[in-house]
């Protein structure tokens, strides 16, 4: 086990170091912070003062050189646009893309697993198809236009729901039923085929033939030799949505990382820009490696 986490570590770091050396140069094409905070006519020792105040004057092979000593010590910089440091911006904006995340996937998969479940127990049937079909479209639905569509269905023509913000229970519940509908309807297909499998095998019949309740043999023999491929696409789901809530937390203007990371790149703040994307890939690693570990639980057979 230690084995393995050591492995998984240093193959994480590496992709961080890629991943930090693409977004500092990428972000630098965005184009001059001093021609989006200083005025027009600006004087010329004015923007040379501001490029030395931030750091901007240098070569970008000593920006970024500077930058590197600066994270081993684990400062990201600070925010030109706040004046504060940019990890604590993204940590604040971090926790609010989180609670929605958790609240997304804890739903998503208590109604997958039991959706998929019960469509598996009778195969063919009308709540299997009608699983399936409404599964399907959910999966192939691309969320910035379910998006627009529930804003004006539900907010324009209808009037039920605010646009955005988070004051009120009524806030989150666009937000979140935009990014529940495609893993939903993932997750389903997943657990139906899973389940369809594990419901065939040799010691669920046995159960059935001695008489065992429908709802045991589902939800108690089949289901947990059924969740190991579940497990892994929960895992994959769980970071898309993390990754998908930069869409939909635009679009809403949720308060979440995924907004403060598009503000930011059109704000040119590169310190915030790179705190958010390390933030967000530390949170994807973590929970990749805690999905890793869970299959341990659930089968015993497997050994890192």
């Amino acid at each position: 086990m230690k084995s393995f986490l050591t492995k998984r570590a240093y193959a994480s770091l590496i992709s961080l170091l890629f991943l930090v050396v693409a977004v500092f140069f990428l972000s630098r094409l965005t184009g001059d912070p001093t021609n989006l905070y200083l005025p027009v006519d600006a004087s010329l020792e004015a923007r040379e003062n501001f490029r030395a105040l931030h750091g901007l004057n240098d070569p970008l092979i000593v920006q970024f050189g500077r930058y590197l000593a600066d994270l081993a010590m684990l400062d990201f910089g600070e925010s030109i646009r706040r004046s504060r440091p940019a990890l604590d911006v993204v940590l604040e904006a971090f926790e609010w893309t989180l609670i929605l995340a958790a609240i997304t996937m804890a739903i998503v998969t208590i109604s997958a697993i039991v959706i998929g479940s019960l469509a598996a127990f009778r195969v063919g049937g009308l709540f299997d198809r009608t699983a399936t079909f409404f599964s399907l479209i959910g999966a192939s639905a691309p969320d910035f236009w379910i998006a627009i569509v529930a804003i004006v269905l539900f907010s324009v023509n209808l009037g039920w729901l605010p646009t955005s913000g988070t004051g009120t229970v009524w806030h989150w519940i666009m937000p979140i039923g935009v990014l529940f509908i495609r893993p939903f309807g993932l997750i389903l297909q997943v657990v139906r085929g899973s389940m369809i499998t594990a419901l065939g095998s040799a010691y669920v019949k046995t159960a059935r033939a001695k008489g065992v309740a429908s709802r045991p043999i589902i939800f108690v023999h089949a289901l947990r030799n059924a969740m190991l491929p579940v497990i892994t696409v929960i895992g994959d789901q769980a970071a898309a949505i993390l990754n998908g809530a930069v869409v939909v937390e635009t679009i809403f203007g949720f308060p979440g990382v995924g907004k403060l990371m598009i503000d930011s790149i059109l704000q040119r703040d590169f310190a915030v820009v790179l705190a958010a994307i390390m933030v967000t890939a530390l949170a994807i690693f973590v929970m990749n490696l805690l999905i890793d570990l869970a299959y341990s639980v659930l089968d015993p057979r497997i050994r890192y």
